[in-house]
């Protein structure tokens, strides 16, 4: 029986043309529809063009909207797996936003290109056939929001974008693709262990994310103690360490209620309370920073952004976060 698969375009790079005197630039909603007959052979296919956004204009907003146009699309028609097509470079955060809080029990993919549409060797074609013939595969389902791009299948809680123009951009750092995309099959090696849904109103959590570097002054931070915010995310040294000037400020932010998630500014390892000195990961945790399981900044950010509605206690925090 032929799947019928909804195809959900957002804009980006796949839908952009390159012109040697104005640059790249956006093309109508309908630039994406000229692949449609391609992907007529694998699927019943339904297009639907909800946004032309380039990807950095993408907010958590935009995305819980997004997230709730899928579900009213789910509500009046029913398909077997949906295709989001997303500009590359917040595609990784609106994919993890989607596995996090998305009520829909099919395939879910989201590609793009990094080539324009009128490019030698635009990618974007290939991407959204491959992307179709994930999602209307059964292998696919239970896999949680998975992005489709190089042939390569990877989960949205992983994967990460690495290179500013390859058409390999697309890296899950040290877990790998889950499966793969060959000529005749969708293959899948493995599945991500867990998988977590939260539901969630709205999305409009005032969560900054800022790295650590040697020589953070406090001034930095203490903007911050005027600021409205909700919660904070920090890309610390290695296993979890901070310059030790900054201390004081983050414990008038936790003093205020202010949960604190720490990451890792490197691709590989997670954070642990590991060490003991001053700004050492042990004493952060004993201050009551929240301490992240793998996930880069970004998507820890909109992890806690989404968690916020279900609790703002740091305990609880730490268990959700731990997952």
């Amino acid at each position: 029986m032929t799947k019928k698969i909804l195809v959900v375009n957002t804009g980006g790079t796949i839908a952009m043309s390159v012109d040697d005197t104005e640059g790249v630039k956006p093309l109508d909603d309908q630039a994406v529809n000229k692949i449609l007959p391609f992907l007529e052979r694998y699927a019943d296919v339904t297009m639907k063009n909800v946004l032309n956004l380039p990807s950095p204009h993408m907010t958590p907003k935009i995305m819980n909207d997004l997230r709730l146009q899928i579900e009213e699309e789910f509500r009046q028609e029913q398909y077997d797996g949906v295709v989001i097509t997303h500009g590359t470079d917040t595609l990784e955060e609106t994919a993890y936003f989607l596995d996090l809080t998305l009520s829909v029990n099919v395939p879910i993919v989201v590609t793009g290109a990094m080539r324009s549409s009128n490019e030698l060797g635009a990618d974007g074609p290939v991407n959204l056939i491959s992307s179709v013939r994930a999602a209307a595969d059964p292998a696919s389902l239970n896999k949680g929001v998975i992005v489709v791009f190089n042939d390569e299948i990877h989960a949205a809680c992983h994967v990460t974008k690495t290179h500013t123009s390859n058409v390999a951009t697309f890296q899950s750092p040290q877990y790998g693709p889950i499966g793969t995309i060959a000529k005749k099959s969708v293959q899948y090696h493995h599945a991500p262990l867990d998988r977590e849904h939260y539901n969630i109103t709205h999305a409009d959590a005032n969560v900054p994310l800022i790295k650590a570097v040697a020589g953070m002054e406090p001034a930095w931070l203490q903007f911050l103690l005027e600021q409205p915010i909700d919660g904070l995310v920090i890309e610390a040294f290695g296993l979890g360490n901070l310059p030790p000037a900054i201390i004081p400020t983050l414990q008038q932010l936790l003093d205020r209620g202010i949960p604190i998630v720490l990451v890792s500014r490197c691709y590989n390892g997670q954070v642990q309370d590991i060490y003991d000195y001053e700004g050492g990961g042990r004493k952060l945790k004993e201050m009551g920073i929240i301490f992240s399981n793998g996930l880069n900044g970004q998507k820890a950010r909109l992890k806690l952004i989404v968690t916020l509605q279900t609790t703002r206690d740091f305990q609880e925090l730490q268990k959700l976060f731990d997952q």
